[in-house]
């Protein structure tokens, strides 16, 4: 059984920094490729071996303020890089200061929310430290606990978790952190979404006082911002976008539509072949599921991914999502942050969400890596005060496509009453109509 270390805010200091750092200097981020961002070697040659060239900002503003040891606060909407931002210098500390976890330890712990983020971010270690031999293991829950402790038993370098399996195996003495060197904390306010704050509070207790944290969160509401307050030594402050915002290379529109109407306009929105690859979001796991069968009836090939389905039948869809055999992905908010494929061109909320900020995360899933992509929104009467409270998030109304069949009659007011303009009239069939991908 574990016993919670707890300490102070004033006990806090991050370790040392591995080596010298290079100087910070302001540099434009179109300016810097990888190659100026002191990385060894080992790193550098995985990096050519996947083409990347140039970082992106936040990896430019990030990585040397890591490789000097400092904490760091990251507010970063997906899609950002982020990954590479904190696993890149992690790994090059790793290999500068070689020595073995603890038996059942572990030197470096990430936090993420879901199992599909999770391994994810343990397949961007063990492509970035391909050349290292840095030993790694993910774990979550859904599936048997066995193997997880028996890659544990005799301590990683690296362990990526989801914080309800890894407080499960700390409880029954499979896991030890109190040789822990660096700890991330990554996607905070969906951990706060997902009621995971108290789980990730009493893991973050255990935790031994001297270490480097860093914690990543796209919106910073007040618990998220106590929270880093209360982790975080002297932290450096990153944001490459303002707090809440949605890509810039994001087009948005709103369709207003009856409740009844929903399944008939996707049908007749997913006509259009330029959607080659498209995630659907739905409130509910019941919900999802109604729509993968309506799909199946038009000969529309769709899987869903939520909660209820185990890790494997989850695995499957993701890949053949991946690989183009199915077109249409059905999730839940669940995989909001958990979704990390190139090409996805559209993201359709069949419902929109109830949280504004899920809104920030699901359509955030488009657009990656520099590309462009559409979102599209269907909102119905009981749907308006979610619609409202998106705009006020993300600080601008969402044009309206009202030339659709299944147009409402208040298409061109917004859920608080007041007029807005409809889409201009050579736009109004919406993006999703016209917009061809090169």
């Amino acid at each position: 059984m574990f016993q919670p270390n707890h300490t102070t805010h004033a006990d806090r200091t991050p370790q040392a920094p591995v080596a010298p750092a290079a100087p910070i200097t302001p540099t434009a981020p179109g300016d810097v490729t990888f190659a100026d961002l002191a990385l060894i070697e080992p790193i550098q040659r995985a990096l050519r071996t996947e083409k990347y060239v140039t970082p992106t900002p936040i990896q430019v503003q990030a990585i040397p303020h890591l490789l000097a040891g400092r904490d760091l606060l990251g507010c970063a909407q997906t899609g950002t890089g982020k990954t590479a931002a904190f696993a890149l210098p992690i790994l090059q500390r790793l290999a500068g200061q070689r020595r073995p976890a603890a038996p059942r330890g572990c030197r470096t712990l990430i936090l993420t929310p879901t199992r599909e983020l999770a391994t994810q971010i343990g397949e961007s270690f063990r492509t970035y430290g391909r050349h290292l031999g840095m030993s790694q293991a993910v774990i979550f829950g859904g599936v048997g606990q066995n193997p997880q402790v028996h890659a544990l038993a005799r301590g990683v370098d690296i362990l990526i978790a989801c914080p309800g399996r890894l407080l499960d195996l700390m409880q029954q003495g499979h896991v030890r952190l109190g040789g822990l060197e660096v700890f991330v904390l990554d996607e905070a306010d969906r951990m706060l979404d997902m009621g995971f704050i108290h789980d990730v509070r009493k893991i973050v207790a255990t935790l031994p006082p001297r270490r480097q944290t860093l914690l990543f969160s796209a919106t910073m509401p007040g618990d998220i911002a106590r929270l880093a307050d209360s982790i975080l030594a002297d932290p450096v402050k990153v944001a490459v976008a303002p707090i809440a915002s949605t890509a810039e290379k994001i087009d948005q529109w709103v369709l207003f539509v009856g409740k009844s109407d929903k399944r008939a306009l996707l049908a007749e929105v997913l006509k259009d072949r330029s959607i080659a690859r498209a995630l659907v979001f739905t409130r509910t796991k019941h919900g999802a599921n109604k729509v993968v069968e309506q799909l199946g009836r038009i000969q529309v090939p769709a899987d869903a991914i939520h909660g209820n389905k185990s890790q494997g039948a989850r695995e499957r869809a993701l890949d053949n999502f991946r690989r183009g055999r199915i077109r249409i992905l059905v999730a839940t908010d669940i995989a909001a942050r958990g979704i990390d494929i190139d090409g996805i061109t559209h993201v359709i909320n069949y419902d929109l969400p109830n949280v504004p900020e899920s809104y920030v995360h699901r359509i955030g899933r488009t657009a990656r890596a520099g590309a462009s992509g559409v979102a599209i929104s269907f909102c119905d009467g009981e749907e308006r005060a979610y619609l409202r409270d998106i705009e006020k998030l993300i600080r601008r109304n969402l044009p309206v496509v009202d030339s659709h069949p299944f147009h409402a009659a208040a298409a061109s007011t917004t859920a608080n009453g007041n007029d807005r303009p409809a889409a201009p009239p050579h736009r109004q069939q919406g993006r999703h109509r016209h917009r061809r991908r090169g």
